[in-house]
C-alpha cells in the first residue's frame, strides 16, 4: 500500500508493487567523465536532506575501444576500465561510512551494445558480485557506413547521424524500440536488481526533430510490457528530461506507469543526477503520479 510523502518504487525483479521506498535508482558520481567532480559525500547528504531511504549509484562502465568514431566524445562517455576497481573501492567505503543513516547501493548503467554484447557480458561477470544495481540503456545505434552514433549527444548530431541514414523519424523511433527489445532479452539473467533505463530516451530532441508518430511510440511501449513482466525487470522512471530544454517530459510517460503497476511491474524514481544539485529533481512529479 502506498502511503502518504512516500511513492512506490516495487524491487524491480521481485514483480512486487506494494514496496514503500524513497528510493533514487539512478544516479553518477564523479566517475562520470560527462559529470561533476564533486564527492559522493555531496551526493548523499542532499539525499539525506530530502529524505531518501535508498540510493543507487548507477555509474557508465567502461565502453569498447573506438566504438565511437569522435576521439573527444568517447573519452567523455564512460570511465577507462583501468578506473573500475577503483569506483568499487570508493562506493564501498562510501557505502559502509552511510551504514544507518542511508542505504547505499552500487551498481552500473549498463549500455545495451548490439553486437558487442560480449563486452558487456565480460563486465557484469567480472563485477556481478559486487553489484546490486544495473540500470539497463540504449545509448547507441548504428548510422552512415555502419558506425555507432550517440542518440542522445546532440539534436543536430542526432540529425546528421540518422535522419538521412533510416528515411525518416519514425524508422529511426522502430530501430530504437528494436534494440529496448534486445536490451531486455540481453538483461533477463542478469543477478542483481535490474530495470530498463529511461525507456523513451529517443524523446530528447523531439523539439528539434521531426514530430514522432505517438501512436508508434505507444505501440511499441505497449509491446514492452508482456516482455518487461516476464523477464521480472523493473522500469526507471527516468525524470531528466524534464530538465532538458529540447525534451520538457519525463522519459517515461505516465500512461505507461500507469499500465506498468497495473501488471505488476516494479516503477523507481531516477533522477539521473549528474552533480549533487540534481539528487531528487522532481521527486514530487513521480510521488504524485505513482500515488494516483
Amino acid at each position: 500500500m502506498l502511503q502518504l510523502g512516500y511513492c512506490l518504487s516495487g524491487e524491480a525483479n521481485s514483480g512486487r508493487n506494494d514496496v514503500v521506498l524513497k528510493w533514487d535508482g539512478h544516479t553518477h558520481s564523479k566517475f562520470c567523465y560527462h559529470g561533476n567532480p564533486a564527492e559522493q559525500q555531496e551526493y548523499l547528504d542532499r539525499a539525506i536532506e530530502l529524505g531518501f531511504a535508498r540510493y543507487s549509484v548507477t555509474e557508465h562502465p567502461p565502453l569498447p575501444d573506438r566504438l565511437v568514431d569522435d576521439p573527444q566524445l568517447m573519452r567523455e562517455l564512460a570511465m577507462p576500465e583501468r578506473e573500475l576497481p577503483d569506483y568499487f573501492a570508493y562506493m564501498e567505503e562510501v557505502k559502509t561510512r552511510y551504514e544507518g543513516k542511508l542505504e547505499v547501493a552500487i551498481g552500473l548503467e549498463m549500455d545495451y551494445l548490439c553486437k558487442n554484447e560480449s563486452f558487456s557480458d565480460r563486465i557484469v561477470d567480472k563485477w556481478a558480485q559486487r553489484m546490486e544495481d544495473a540500470v539497463v540503456s540504449v545509448h547507441y545505434l548504428p548510422s552512415r557506413g555502419g558506425a555507432i552514433r550517440c542518440i542522445d549527444y546532440t539534436a543536430d548530431d542526432f540529425k546528421d547521424a540518422f535522419l538521412g541514414y533510416y528515411g525518416s523519424i519514425d524508422k529511426v523511433v522502430d530501430e530504437y524500440f528494436n534494440h529496448v527489445e534486445m536490451e531486455i532479452e540481453w538483461a533477463t539473467p542478469l543477478p542483481m536488481r535490474k530495470r530498463i533505463g529511461h525507456v523513451n530516451l529517443i524523446r530528447k530532441f523531439h523539439k528539434e526533430l521531426p514530430e514522432m508518430d505517438q501512436d508508434l511510440i505507444r505501440r511499441r511501449l505497449q509491446g514492452l510490457l508482456p516482455k518487461l513482466k516476464a523477464a521480472g525487470i523493473g522500469v526507471d522512471v527516468n525524470v531528466a528530461g524534464l530538465r532538458v530544454a529540447t525534451c520538457e517530459e519525463s522519459y517515461v510517460p505516465e500512461w505507461f506507469m500507469k499500465a506498468c503497476l497495473e501488471q505488476g511491474i516494479g516503477l523507481v524514481y531516477g533522477s539521473d543526477s549528474h552533480k549533487p544539485e540534481q539528487v531528487g529533481f522532481s521527486y514530487d512529479w513521480f510521488a504524485e503520479r505513482a500515488r494516483s
